[in-house]
């Protein structure tokens, strides 16, 4: 046998025995003996392998609607800044202990600078910016800086502080200016997503959502409103926290609906419950602002509050709505002189259904002074007048302060009017003097509601310990009324379950209204 014959045997050899040995092992491993090939079974997966998600029809409207969130949102954050604006406040007195004034004599006091930050979002491709008032107002500088962090000096056009709407301006072009929707036809219950900078630079450009929670929300007490503010907000659960304020709150078509303005809350953070101003207000509102820097309104001429149960009951209204006259805001009132009288309620203008003050402020406040409307009003009986009203100017009103009341050795005050659950004493010479009223002023100043009373369950009473003044009972159902025995007498004629009219003048207002309330 040649060499090469006997090299090729060995080889085939040791290829054997390599064969055999690992049969052998393979046993004693108890390793399967048929490949993946052979049996069909599916490779396992591997790290780098991604196992694919389960179809699961049940879930699609969720992805759909995942899905339209995050469209909205990428198709509406280029439209969302970031304003600051800094303004400069005197610093008051410096305070001192007693005796250690000659030590701080020389210190000078500089005014402080403070500096402010909230949202905007833009309306036009040429940098008109729509944003809260109370983010630039009183600003001596205002910067907007943009999604792709550009920045640019900004203009104040016109701020609206009756409606917390400002306006300011950027020179830049090709912007991306979000689409305006309506409110009008917002419902309650439906998805909204809030856009902005809450708390500030450190979470710029934050998408929250939510939704409608209500609708022609006001009177909720909140800073920075007088008592002209319209205050008709649409209330979302979507988060809103400081920072956020002037950003849009958006429904899922990518529509702004509103501006995000404020928020009820004890700690001053988000707890549920935040506030936008309609986009339909803020369009009349932007619109005046950019053509003339201010807005101008027109109005009834009167004080008006949202219509009670009492009063809807009071003027034949089956349902309880319309806006309730407490008083006319001068002598000369258009609403006066047309015919409307105190105590009646508004019901309607040119046609259109009240529900509440902000929708008379907005149906009103809108149009030319000098305009003429019809007004309808329900009176005590189940009247229906309509009057024509040419409407006058808006002019804002004077806040005036009074000294308060103080407790005096001398006040006797008699029992309690269990009628309407309060405690009157009449105006004395004393108590005439110290209210700046004239000496032979007649009338029962209310000292205190009782907490369980018909009083209180009106919420609008105040005491001597209110803050805004006491309010002076001067007739009941226009029966004059100077003593305890009078005012008694006047509710008893009333009768127990019916509703009495009161005549109220406040010291701190300086004015008269009406207050209805049911007598127990």
């Amino acid at each position: 046998m040649s060499d090469r014959s006997l090299n090729w045997l060995k080889f085939g050899i040791l290829v054997s025995l390599a064969f055999v040995l690992g049969l052998f092992f393979a046993g004693l491993l108890d390793l399967p003996q048929n490949s993946v090939a052979q049996d069909g079974a599916a490779a396992p997966a591997t790290l780098t392998q991604a196992t694919p998600a389960r179809s699961i029809p049940e879930a699609a409207p969720l992805t759909a609607l995942s899905d339209a969130f995050a469209a909205v949102a990428e198709a509406v954050r280029p439209s969302v800044v970031f304003i600051t604006s800094r303004r400069t406040t005197e610093q008051g007195d410096l305070r001192v202990p007693p005796g250690f004034e000659q030590f701080f004599r020389q210190q000078p006091r500089s005014p402080q600078r403070q500096q402010g930050s909230g949202s905007g979002f833009i309306v036009s491709t040429d940098g008109y910016i729509l944003t809260n008032n109370h983010v630039v107002e009183g600003a001596e500088k205002v910067q907007v800086r943009l999604l792709d962090q550009r920045t640019f000096e900004a203009r104040v056009i016109g701020a609206d502080p009756l409606t917390d709407v400002a306006v300011v301006k950027i020179d830049a072009k090709d912007l991306s200016a979000a689409a305006l929707g309506s409110s009008h036809d917002v419902r309650v219950g439906e998805w909204v997503l809030a856009v902005g900078n809450p708390l500030g630079n450190a979470l710029t450009f934050t998408v929250t959502s939510g939704i409608v929670s209500a609708k022609g929300r006001g009177q909720l007490g909140l800073p920075n409103r007088v008592n002209t503010s319209i205050q008709d907000f649409i209330q979302t659960d979507a988060a809103i926290n400081p920072g956020n304020s002037g950003g849009p709150l958006l429904n899922v078509r990518g529509e702004v609906i509103g501006i995000n303005s404020a928020i009820a809350s004890q700690t001053g953070t988000y707890v549920g419950y935040g506030f936008a101003i309609p986009i339909d207000l803020v369009r009349n509102v932007m619109k005046q602002l950019i053509s003339t820097g201010k807005v101008q309104r027109a109005a009834l001429g009167v004080s008006v509050q949202d219509a009670s149960p009492e009063d809807a009951e009071y003027v034949g209204l089956k349902e309880i709505r319309g806006v309730f006259v407490a008083d006319f805001s001068t002598d000369d009132s258009p609403a006066k002189r047309a015919g409307i009288q105190q105590g009646d309620v508004i019901i309607s203008v040119d046609g259109v259904p009240v529900e509440y003050v902000a929708q008379l402020q907005q149906e009103v406040g809108f149009r030319r002074p000098g305009e003429h409307v019809k007004v309808e009003v329900a009176r005590k009986g189940g009247i229906r007048r309509t009057y024509d009203v040419a409407l006058m100017a808006q002019e804002p009103l004077e806040q005036t302060a009074v000294a308060p009341v103080e407790e005096s050795d001398e006040a006797n005050p008699g029992e309690e009017i269990t009628e309407i659950g309060i405690m009157v004493e009449p105006v004395t010479p004393e108590i005439a003097s110290r209210l700046d009223l004239k000496s032979d002023f007649g009338g029962l100043i209310v000292r205190e509601v009782s907490p369980d009373g018909p009083a209180a369950d009106r919420g609008q009473l105040l005491g001597i310990q209110d803050p805004n003044g006491p309010d002076i009972i001067t007739a009941v159902e226009g029966t004059e009324v100077r003593t305890e025995r009078d005012l008694r007498r006047a509710l008893r004629a009333v009768g127990s379950g019916n509703v009495a009219t009161l005549t109220l003048y406040n010291s701190s207002a300086g004015a008269r209204r009406l207050l209805r309330i049911r007598v127990r």
